[in-house]
């Protein structure tokens, strides 16, 4: 019964010593790790094998990268999202893990600022053409009826009730229409939001700005996901948010989502 954690943790280096506490105490399967924000041979290999995780590292210096641990296997790796090659941001890698579950770690682009020039800006549009694309290889992985798990920093406020201030974020590249619209063009491909399976209930998030004391007011966004094919999704057996990371000394402003199957 694997429990599989997704965890921007802002820097891999600059938080080692609470991403090994937390591996250490929760003791997930598998995690997910988003901007580790650094190249694969300076990623901390050792101190994860030390924790029993094997690893793929798809990483990128001083900017975005995403990691795969494992401690049920890890197999089948495959680095980049499909779609553009000329996209040479480390945002995506994907692996076999257990007795054959596909799982995905994915960084997905920020967007802001939205404008630019009269228009839209050129990260806002490479925002919705790397979901395009995302959504166009999540489909290819539902056709393939290979249970799967796609986790990761999402940067998109799916719904008002995900968000403390939702028309404070309204105009945000994290909340514009065409974001939420792209994020519900693949759930309605048949993903299931592993945490709101669980709990229902608005003032569930998952990340907490550093400035104006947005984790000491709870002035949080849910942005950080676990989507479950229908495969994986008849195996849930619970998921949820672990906050206490965040309130911890030289905390990431994320902090885990996790889930639970039963399966191998």
């Amino acid at each position: 019964m694997p429990t599989i954690a997704t965890w921007n943790v802002n820097s891999v280096k600059a938080r080692l010593p609470a991403v090994l506490d937390w591996l250490k105490s929760f003791a997930p399967d598998v995690a997910l790790l988003q901007e580790i924000k650094c190249r694969d041979a300076d990623f901390p290999e050792l101190e994860f094998r030390a924790l029993g995780y094997d690893l793929a590292v798809h990483g990128q210096k001083s900017y975005n990268g995403v990691a795969i641990l494992s401690k049920i296997g890890l197999s089948d790796v495959a680095r980049g999202l499909p779609g553009d090659a000329e996209d040479v941001q480390a945002r995506y890698l994907e692996a076999t893990v257990g007795d054959g579950l596909r799982v995905v770690a994915l960084y997905l682009p920020n967007g802001n600022p939205v404008a630019e020039g009269g228009g839209l800006s050129a990260k806002f549009a490479y925002k919705l053409a790397w979901m395009e694309r995302l959504n166009a290889h999540a489909a290819t992985l539902l056709r393939s009826g290979t249970p799967t798990v796609i986790g990761g920093d999402f940067n998109v406020i799916p719904t008002p009730m995900d968000c403390y201030d939702a028309a404070l974020w309204a105009g945000d590249a994290l909340m514009r229409p065409e974001t939420r619209s792209r994020f519900s063009a693949l759930s309605h491909q048949g993903w299931t939001d592993a945490v709101r399976a669980y709990n229902p209930d608005p003032g569930l998030y998952s990340f907490w700005d550093y400035q104006a004391g947005a984790w000491a007011k709870n002035h949080g966004l849910r942005i950080d996901f676990l989507l479950a094919s229908p495969g994986a999704a008849d195996a849930l057996t619970a998921a949820g948010i672990d906050t206490a990371p965040r309130g911890r000394e030289k905390a990431s402003d994320h902090t885990p989502v996790w889930c639970r199957l039963a399966m191998p």
